[in-house]
């Protein structure tokens, strides 16, 4: 997704400014594919799909895709369900919601993709107020609300009448019923408005998004069989999202949930994926010596007029310091390194490359891309000044914060550096103007911030703007 003028700037996640449409009160335009992973279940699944027959959302603008993910039987599609409604079966070689998810969405035709578990009962309204927010804007992911409740007998039929006529708590007893512990997250947090990290509350059985912001962010990890959900929305969230619940979005769960069964057990198999591929969950990441799929800070250093012992001291402070979990990108014209046999003596960058090319820690790139996604945090700055052994902990304590989204700092050698956050600068490069300096955006949406010691004044910070454009060019 590339800047769009016509996007709203929100600030964090306070989406308040957003005005959606009255439900029944205006025109919806654009397409929806509901996609439902299925593993078994036709029962259940025979009455989310009677259910999704009866919404308010206009039919001529949706499609319902059924992923029967390995069930057996085979699920089928029953003869109560949505007009355009298509069940397919995934490639081979993987398995589970996010690998089903990822396979509806392949072959999906709408402008937004709307995920719904295969036991899930929506009330009639529950894609038209979802639907609503994505009118908008482009970068909205909403969450509808839902509550627990173990399966009555009921038919397919009762179903879609119920939905139909808005009687569904008259249908399904829900005097009972459990409510999902995301809500209170959501109520207590001002619907999120005030949430530091809103994507935790963003789990799947019902979520929606522009189709092309659901591939920005490289949809589901097909790899993740527990907690896929949160994984896939921290990577929304480092691809500069804005989370927004509608409660109003009502969904009846059949079944209570698996946490509440076995809620050991079920944080237990969770836990190893998020602690990978997550790495804002710090709690999860205790054991030092670690290696870690994605680190929490990308250290940047342009080494193309650097000696060899410079950037190795760089280099070596970087990743000895009091925050572990950290990698380090060198930039430098390696690709024009003079290959076959040598007719002299080796440069500082031959030499550089041939100590750090087989580093997992250590990345070469002529260049680096605009934004660290999926790692929260990126520090630029000089190679002479190698970092202090707790500077990158300090300063990601203090964004963490206050939740800015650039910090300048003057270092003890005179020289400026900057550490960035990774959804701040996506966020940025999503609603900037064509002609508008990423750090302005970032300063309406995020913050910018200036760190120094009360003795020395803040310099110019206009060299090391221009110095950061010309390290985040993109490929």
């Amino acid at each position: 997704m590339t800047g769009n003028a016509a996007r709203p700037r929100i600030r964090h996640n306070d989406y308040g400014p957003l005005s959606p449409a009255e439900p029944g009160r205006w025109t919806p335009s654009l397409t929806v594919s509901v996609i439902v992973p299925a593993h078994g279940g036709q029962h259940r699944l025979d009455l989310a799909l009677a259910a999704l027959a009866a919404q308010s959302y206009p039919s001529r603008l949706t499609e319902v895709i059924v992923v029967d993910d390995g069930s057996e039987p085979p699920l089928r599609l029953p003869e109560l369900r949505p007009e355009n409604c298509r069940m397919i079966t995934p490639s081979p070689g993987g398995w589970g919601p996010a690998h089903a998810m990822n396979a509806g969405v392949a072959v999906a035709d709408g402008a937004v993709v709307q995920r719904l578990d295969a036991d899930m009962v929506p009330y009639r309204e529950h894609l038209e107020l979802l639907l609503r927010w994505q009118h908008l804007t482009d970068y909205l992911v909403t969450i509808g609300g839902k509550v627990f409740v173990p399966e009555p007998p009921i038919t397919p039929a009762q179903v879609h009448a119920a939905v139909l006529a808005d009687t569904v708590p008259e249908l399904i007893d829900l005097t009972s019923a459990l409510p999902s512990s995301t809500e209170q997250t959501i109520r207590r947090l001002d619907g999120l408005r005030k949430s530091r990290n809103p994507y935790h509350v963003c789990t799947g059985p019902t979520m929606s998004m522009h189709r092309t912001f659901y591939e920005s962010a490289g949809g589901f990890d097909a790899d993740v069989h527990r907690g896929e959900d949160t994984e896939f929305a921290y990577r929304l969230a480092q691809a500069g999202a804005v989370f927004v619940p509608d409660l109003a979005a009502k969904a009846v769960h059949l079944g209570l949930p698996a946490q509440r069964r076995e809620r050991e057990a079920t944080i237990r198999a969770v836990e190893p994926y998020l602690a990978q591929r997550v790495p804002l969950r710090r709690e999860l990441r205790k054991e030092r010596g670690r290696g870690w799929r994605v680190p929490y800070v990308e250290v940047v250093l342009d080494v193309s007029e650097s000696g060899e012992r410079e950037a190795r001291a760089a280099v070596e402070a970087a990743l000895t310091g009091t925050l572990p979990d950290v990698t380090v990108t060198l930039v430098g014209p390696w690709s024009g390194l003079p290959q076959g046999r040598p007719e002299g003596p080796a440069t500082e960058l031959e030499l550089l490359a041939a100590g750090f090319r087989d580093d997992p820690r250590v990345r070469l790139a002529d260049q680096v891309p605009p934004t660290a996604f999926p790692v929260p945090f990126r520090y630029t700055g000089p190679v002479d000044t190698p970092l202090a052994p707790d500077t990158l902990e300090q300063l990601t304590k203090i964004m963490t914060k206050d939740l800015s989204g650039l910090l300048y700092m003057r270092l003890p050698s005179g020289r400026m550096a900057a550490m960035e956050r990774t959804e701040a600068v996506s966020r940025a490069r999503l609603i900037a103007f064509p002609d508008e300096p990423l750090t302005q955006a970032i300063e309406a949406t995020h913050g910018v911030r200036h760190a120094t010691s009360p003795t020395q004044d803040i310099p110019d910070k206009q060299p090391l703007r221009e110095r950061l454009a010309r390290l985040q060019q993109s490929p």
